[in-house]
């Protein structure tokens, strides 16, 4: 019989349903599992043991009255450090954070709240979120379960770690350059990063969502469900669609046209073993009737260059109104990074917003012709666990992110699903993306090709 911290939120649901399971017994599952990873992995912020299970007590009594909230009631979730959840901080990762407990839920915690969920805690993320690794000044390194000398990525570092190690079947994570996407893709794990206002949060910016990370499709679809319910509080919202994500994932691959970009013409160029993995998918897309044509790089420097800016000035602006004893507990790496935006001027700042959306136009662009494309999450496999960045290169530090980040900025639905390994056992990310506001279409095909692809290795163990 598969172990409960390994079962699935849908496979909880069912065993809920019929009492084979409880959701004493699976919270209970996912604390032990907690309690013999952490040690290692370092992926959690805030473990609510207590609270877990008072809450999987209640779930319980309410499938024995048959009074259940939702298919979702009992099922363990861990949430990220950045989402306001009331009566736990939100530092967003950072030593120099608020310790202030949140007064409130935002949207998709609200939502999760409603639902029943089993709330285990909070996980661990990088100085504001602005990393794609697991290194914290206030949670120190977070580590991957598939290698623990490797890096889980980020922002929503702890998220993925956690789902790869069983803490749960649920997390959710936020995404503003790749941060559900790099996670899932350097733990193996499925991640989808909704459309722009596909899942009201608090508050919104540019390019920022909340997101569903799971070990399988189904579970991000039932989270979907859930975290997209309307919520005024978000006034870059979309209208909600009233859908039933998980009872529409049934999909044809025949006829569809799918745009295969390995090269996006900027950053880090994806590692052999990545290109390798992307063409095999691509070949099961083909041989189960896609059409698959090669896309044309469309990124360039000065796309890249004006991101970095448009982020590295956003962080200044904070970083300068701190008083000294709180700049000097920033990890030192994002202090230097945000000091870089010290002498930029107004008309940089326009001009990298300029950059931002000539990303944006090229990206729906390049997707136009096509139903969907498929690429490398990230061109490289985990790195090391203690490095901010590849190499700890400032001046490259967001290169491995352009397979990612212009589909934040074009507002774009895009799912990381695991497609394979390299020689050392870890696991490569396939990026599916949709046009924008198809997030069912993204999930739809994720879910078709998570059927076909070749079978998956043992989830790792502590």
């Amino acid at each position: 019989m598969t172990d409960l911290h390994d079962l699935s939120a849908h496979d909880l649901w069912m065993g809920y349903r019929t009492g084979r399971i409880s959701p004493v017994e699976a919270t209970k599952a996912a604390l032990m599992r907690i309690e013999a990873w952490e040690p290692k992995i370092n992926a959690m912020y805030i473990t609510d043991a207590d609270g877990a299970l008072k809450a999987a007590r209640a779930s319980e009594q309410r499938w024995h009255r048959g009074e259940q909230l939702s298919p979702l009631d009992g099922v363990p979730v861990t949430i990220k450090d950045n989402i306001g959840t009331k009566g736990w901080p939100a530092p967003i990762g950072t030593a120099a954070g608020d310790m202030t407990p949140g007064r409130a839920d935002a949207p998709p915690v609200a939502r999760l709240r409603e639902a029943g969920c089993v709330f285990l805690g909070k996980t661990t993320m990088p100085d504001f979120g602005m990393l794609a690794s697991g290194v914290s000044s206030l949670h120190g390194v977070t580590r991957n379960p598939w290698n623990t000398k490797r890096n889980p990525a980020g922002s929503s570092s702890g998220a993925g770690a956690a789902i790869a190690a069983g803490y749960g079947p649920l997390a959710l994570g936020t995404d503003i350059g790749g941060s559900v996407r790099l996670p899932a893709a350097y733990n193996g794990i499925f991640a989808l990063k909704p459309s722009l206002g596909r899942v009201p949060i608090n508050p919104p910016w540019l390019g920022r969502v909340t997101g569903p990370m799971t070990r399988t499709v189904a579970d991000a679809a039932m989270l979907m469900n859930h975290i997209t319910r309307p919520d005024a509080r978000d006034w870059m919202s979309l209208p909600h669609e009233e859908r039933d994500y998980l009872n529409t994932l049934g999909s044809e691959v025949r006829g569809l046209r799918i745009g295969l970009l390995l090269d996006i013409g900027y950053g880090t160029k994806p590692q052999p073993a990545v290109t390798a993995a992307v063409r095999d998918a691509a070949k099961l897309l083909e041989a189960a009737g896609a059409r698959v044509e090669p896309v044309k790089p469309f990124l360039t420097e000065a796309m890249v260059q004006g991101l970095n800016t448009v982020f590295q000035a956003r962080a200044w602006a904070d970083f300068e109104l701190m008083p000294p004893e709180r700049q000097a507990k920033v990890l030192p790496f994002i202090a230097a990074w945000c000091r870089g935006a010290k002498t930029l001027s107004a008309a940089d700042a326009m001009r990298g917003l300029g950059q931002v959306f000539a990303m944006r136009e090229a990206a729906v662009f390049a997707t136009e012709p096509y139903d969907f494309l498929i690429a490398p999450t990230t061109p490289i496999t985990a790195y090391d666990a203690e490095e901010a960045c590849p190499g700890n290169d400032i001046a490259a530090a967001v290169n491995h992110l352009c397979f990612t980040a212009p589909f934040n900025m074009s507002e774009q639905p895009a799912a990381s699903i695991c497609t394979g390994y390299d020689d050392d056992g870890l696991p490569i990310g396939l990026q599916i993306i949709g046009h924008r506001f198809d997030d069912i279409g993204v999930l739809r095909l994720a879910a078709r090709y998570e059927e076909m692809r070749p079978a998956l290795k043992p989830w790792p163990q502590p």
